[in-house]
């Protein structure tokens, strides 16, 4: 699969948009609900933690006065309750441009035989199980959209898995190769005008972010993506073509 590098979208690129957040409560969804804000868009924000959604959605809309920032308690691991954030968001604004799909986990452990099968149960759930609900839920409004956009965040280990790292690695291949086939979607629809909407995954070797270099300020974080540039990744994706960014492995940590 080829690689690209997502666009570097300025404040207001997104005005009139409105982008879904699935896994907004967490600190890359925080920095994204801020950033899409800033760029123009209406942001729909959807979380497990309603305290945690409560706390980036309040963020977002302090920052960025008059901003249309709204968070909503969604069990996406429930397919019917996750088409009916959709239908009701499509309903309410009137389109979808946008879902980014932010729901993380990791679990691991010291060597491949020491592997306990829960990992994957519960990495199953969080890490694939809400891809296919969200992808099924918003591919429709995306498709309507004009310049919709599916956004997987993955991982560097999904392609080269080390041995304490099978459910998790597993997990985002399997949520990955999902996403691709979403493209695909997108791609046959658009027959020789080229797809109207586009499916992607940004690959990151990890996040960081402020707590995180305050709770170690030694640590050098090496390759690490701060949550802020993810962000900013994020939103460049829609100051991309379309034809570019669908199908596509965004690398924002140097290709292994």
């Amino acid at each position: 699969m080829t690689s690209g590098t997502p666009g570097n979208g300025g404040a207001g690129s997104l005005e009139g948009a409105v982008v879904a957040v699935a896994g907004a409560g967490g600190p890359a969804g925080h920095a994204t609900l801020l950033r899409l804000a800033e760029a123009g868009a209406v942001v729909v924000g959807a979380d497990a933690d309603p305290q945690r959604l409560a706390e980036g959605v309040d963020a977002a809309r302090f920052a960025h006065g008059g901003a249309t920032v709204i968070g909503d308690t969604v069990d996406l691991l429930n397919l019917d309750e996750t088409r009916e954030w959709a239908r009701r968001t499509e309903k309410e604004f009137g389109r979808i441009d946008g879902l980014v799909h932010l729901v993380g986990g990791w679990r691991g452990s010291a060597t491949f035989a020491d592997t306990d099968l829960a990992d994957w149960e519960l990495l199953e759930k969080l890490l694939i199980r809400t891809v296919q609900h969200t992808s099924l839920a918003f591919e429709g409004a995306l498709a309507r959209s004009g310049r919709g956009r599916f956004l997987l965040v993955s991982a560097a280990g999904a392609g080269r898995p080390t041995a304490g790292n099978a459910a998790y690695a597993a997990a985002k291949a399997a949520a990955e190769a999902w996403t691709l086939a979403m493209a695909d979607a997108f791609r046959k629809a658009g027959g020789e005008q080229g797809p109207q909407a586009a499916a992607a995954i940004l690959v990151v070797k990890a996040l960081v972010h402020d707590a995180m270099r305050r709770e170690r300020p030694n640590a050098k974080f090496a390759g690490f993506t701060d949550v802020t540039d993810l962000a900013d990744a994020i939103t460049g994706t829609w100051s991309t073509p379309t034809e570019e960014v669908n199908g596509n492995r965004l690398w924002l940590t140097p290709k292994p």
